[in-house]
């Protein structure tokens, strides 16, 4: 227990300390408010039009592009850099609100309706880009956990907002005014992250296929893995849940507590306070097995559902809503974390793109499902038949519900380490799998001397965090950090270490040992080129890596 405690406190301590990483959340924090502030506020909008039919209606309209736009763009994570498709998304998002906003304000409905569709289909790029960024700057597995569970609190903290948001924007300014502020925060989140340099998780050798083709490679896995394909469904019914329930909120506040329509963003920030406190609980989960969080979270927040058919008044619909919200965090904190475990770096984008697909599916099935069930039976029958729907899912699932993690995690972190180095930027993906998954993590205290000159050298190190300087002879060389490694002359020159390498902070490197370094480097002609290029240039200056500059050979490069 002392161990976890301490690899928690780790984990965090360095995403505080990881910049990129901490605009990539900020950037995400301003997009959950804009995505639930959208969502809301279109809800409040049709509702107040149309009733339940037409708000339903509505949000079909919104979520059948977006799933359809979904893994087609998401496709964009796994061939590029994904801050392109993440500050694209962002740029887009912000030009549909500031549309939307105009419109309404206008008085056309029917054009508020059709720039609310453009903006759904573009809030589907920010996740599946997001999967595959984070791995990219992140420095340890338990960093990615940590970096998820913030994500999640951000999610449940963006809830909350939103619904506050929405309420106090439409007393004050009409509903118009939400998605004027929305685009603003677009923007802010377009610039957070357009300034990070991130390579491709896939390398020009791995040749991404056609879009369609990628497309179906990313179903042809879900459908070999029944683990992967259980998670799939998992969060596809909690999207349904989630899409049902908006409107329910709705429709709640406004003909069962009979409250005015800025009661609807007031019980969705109830809803968020309950999943707040989740998020910042499920600091738990780093290092930890996640099946049995994932089967204990479906089912509270299905009962917590089932309980409001009771009709318990506005205190008790408000607590309902809050365990809702907190069950409904863990839930997805667990399944995406284990599901970015569960998927080969090349497929993350696709493959949350097809989740993402899956859940605005969802969403709109959702949305849809509210009125059917309303109309049948009445508003006890709608959320009854909602609740229902998880631990039908979960039964579906059975016994493999339980040993959703038995699997040995894909080394996501480890890959996009691996692939940021030049050394190792034309491996193909299967061997560099192979080399990510024998990498060992060592912690560097400030002082602590990872190679000393002289020494016999049979170790590789990647940096992942942190800066170390290079000394020869006792004289400064330079000072290297992230996305650069050391030790590989030794290795590939078969001789005595060249310098000394100590930390200058506290720093994160990951060694691999000389023989499968060497078989990896020296079975790729194009790696093994590299190399060469790399030691040579490293032997004859003492300037950064790939600086041919020759400043004497008595000025080597680590080794």
């Amino acid at each position: 227990m002392g161990s976890d405690s301490g690899n928690r406190r780790r984990a965090f301590r360095s995403l505080a300390a990881n910049r990129a990483l901490l605009r990539v959340l900020a950037a995400y924090g301003l997009f959950v408010l804009v995505e639930y502030s959208l969502w809301i506020a279109m809800l409040v909008y049709a509702y107040s039009r149309g009733g339940a039919t037409v708000a339903g209606l509505v949000a079909v309209a919104q979520m059948v592009p977006a799933a359809i736009v979904a893994p087609l763009a998401a496709s964009v994570a796994d061939r590029r850099s994904p801050v392109f498709l993440l500050a694209g998304g962002y740029l887009i998002q912000a030009a549909a609100m500031a549309a939307t906003a105009a419109v309404v304000m206008a008085g056309a409905p029917l054009a508020a309706y059709a720039a609310a569709v453009v903006a759904a289909a573009a809030l589907t790029t920010t996740r599946p880009a997001q999967a595959a960024l984070i791995p990219s700057v992140a420095v340890t597995p338990d960093q990615l956990t940590a970096a998820n569970v913030v994500v999640g609190w951000l999610e449940a903290a963006g809830t909350a907002g939103a619904g506050l948001l929405v309420g106090v924007l439409i007393s004050v300014a009409g509903v118009g005014s939400v998605f004027a502020v929305c685009a603003g925060l677009a923007v802010t989140a377009a610039l957070l992250v357009a300034g990070l340099q991130v390579a491709s998780l896939t390398s020009e050798q791995d040749s991404a296929p056609p879009v369609l083709a990628g497309i179906g490679e990313g179903l042809r896995l879900a459908m070999r893995r029944p683990r992967l394909r259980l998670m799939l469904a998992l969060l596809t019914a909690e999207a349904v849940v989630l899409g049902a329930l908006d409107l329910l909120i709705v429709i709640v506040a406004i003909n069962v507590l009979r409250r005015t329509e800025a009661w609807a963003g007031y019980l969705n920030f109830a809803c968020g306070v309950g999943a707040v406190l989740a998020a910042t609980v499920s600091a738990v989960l780093v290092g930890r097995r996640l099946g049995a969080p994932i089967l204990g979270a479906a089912l509270v927040f299905s009962g917590a559902l089932a309980a409001l058919a009771l009709g318990l008044g506005l205190a008790g619909t408000v607590a309902l809503l809050a365990l809702a919200g907190a069950s409904a965090t863990l839930l997805e904190i667990a399944t995406r974390t284990l599901l970015q475990r569960s998927v080969p770096p090349r497929l993350i984008g696709r493959i949350f793109g097809l989740q993402e697909g899956l859940m605005m599916a969802g969403y709109a099935v959702g949305a849809l499902l509210v009125p059917l069930l309303v109309y049948l039976g009445g508003n006890r029958l709608a959320l009854l038949g909602v609740a229902a729907l998880l631990p039908l899912a979960a039964a579906a699932g059975g016994r493999a519900l339980f040993g959703l993690d038995a699997e040995t995690p894909v080394p996501v972190v480890e890959i996009a380490l691996l692939r940021s180095l030049p050394l190792f930027a034309e491996l193909p993906a299967p061997a560099i799998e192979g080399l990510a998954a024998s990498l060992t993590p060592i912690h560097l205290a400030p002082g602590a001397v990872l190679i000393r000159q002289g020494d016999q050298g049979d170790v590789y190190y990647a940096i992942a965090a942190g800066e170390l300087d290079v000394l020869h002879d006792g004289h400064f060389l330079r000072q290297c950090g992230r996305g650069e490694g050391v030790g590989e002359i030794a290795l590939l020159r078969d001789i005595p270490r060249t310098a000394t390498v100590i930390a200058h902070s506290a720093a994160t490197v990951y060694e691999l040992h000389r023989d499968l370094f060497l078989t990896a480097v020296l079975r790729h002609a194009p790696t093994q080129r590299q190399a060469d290029r790399i030691a040579n240039a490293r032997l004859a200056a003492g300037g950064a890596p790939g600086n041919d500059q020759h400043q004497g050979p008595d000025t080597p490069e680590p080794g």
